[in-house]
């Protein structure tokens, strides 16, 4: 392995994290439990090493405050000392690093004075990394079990016309090369796969429309102007509707298709592709 992998990420260059999507009960103070500790990267960030700041620095802000005093109270994480407090150390303080390797990074509970520093206090929690709690994985693994066995439901209910449609959301055109059995079984992937996806698509009478649109237009039914600006009849170039500006054609041909004047050439539009 060459030197430039093995360099040393810093919080200089951030994982770009999203905090809401992370669901951690916050760790309290009066039901500390003596125990090793598990921490990692949030959205699966798995970088050969990451550094986040082990003290308070001009660049690096360390700081937590305190409800009980009302100020604030600088960080510092000391091998050598007790508490991860700078006002609580004393005498000379041997300063450690605080490094996810791959991603992770487990603390033993001998190392308590780290362990709150990154349970309790650091700034850091919850935006950059996440503590392990197994309980907690257990609920969010649960919740994504149920939200699969809905999509998978939805799945095997969907008709035909409606599976094609959410896959050609996923796979353009190839979708006409699949046969029926193929459409089924590619469905049942998406929605197992991605769960929250499948049913918005599925709750999404666009999607159809929208499907309804390309096949027609795949078909020679209908025509797309080159310009991606208007439809219409392939017979006799009768103008069907214009695509407002910055629009996508086919989601604005759907939006069409509601009115009163599209519904009859929907109607029509699926007669012909039938």
């Amino acid at each position: 392995m060459s030197k430039n992998e093995k360099q040393e990420l810093t919080v200089e260059k951030p994982i770009k994290v999203t905090p809401q999507v992370v669901k951690e009960k916050p760790v309290k103070k009066d039901n500390w439990e003596i125990k090793d500790r598990r921490y990692y990267l949030n959205n699966n960030a798995e970088p050969l090493t990451y550094t986040i700041p082990s003290k308070h620095t001009r660049k690096h802000a360390l700081l937590y405050f305190d409800k009980k005093t009302g100020k604030q109270r600088e960080l510092r994480y000391a091998t050598n000392q007790d508490s991860p407090f700078v006002d609580e150390q004393n005498g000379e303080a041997t300063l450690g690093h605080i490094i996810f390797k791959d991603g992770g990074l487990i603390v033993q509970k001998e190392k308590q004075n780290l362990q709150k520093m990154l349970s309790l206090y650091h700034p850091l929690k919850t935006l950059a990394y996440s503590e392990f709690d197994a309980v907690t994985e257990a609920v969010d693994d649960l919740e994504i079990l149920h939200v699969q066995v809905d999509a998978l439901n939805t799945a095997r209910q969907l008709d035909i016309n409606m599976a094609e449609a959410i896959l050609r959301v996923e796979y353009g055109s190839k979708v006409n090369d699949l046969s029926s059995k193929e459409i089924r079984r590619d469905l049942l992937l998406f929605a197992r796969q991605n769960p929250v996806l499948f049913i918005s698509l599925a709750k999404d009478e666009n999607v159809h429309l929208r499907n309804i649109a390309i096949k027609a237009v795949e078909a020679g039914i209908i025509r797309l102007a080159q310009d991606q600006r208007s439809f219409s009849w392939s017979s006799n170039n009768r103008k069907l509707m214009n695509v407002p500006f910055d629009e996508n054609p086919y989601s604005a041909m759907a939006a069409f298709f509601k009115t009163d004047e599209g519904v009859d050439i929907f109607r029509s539009i699926e007669k012909k592709l039938k």
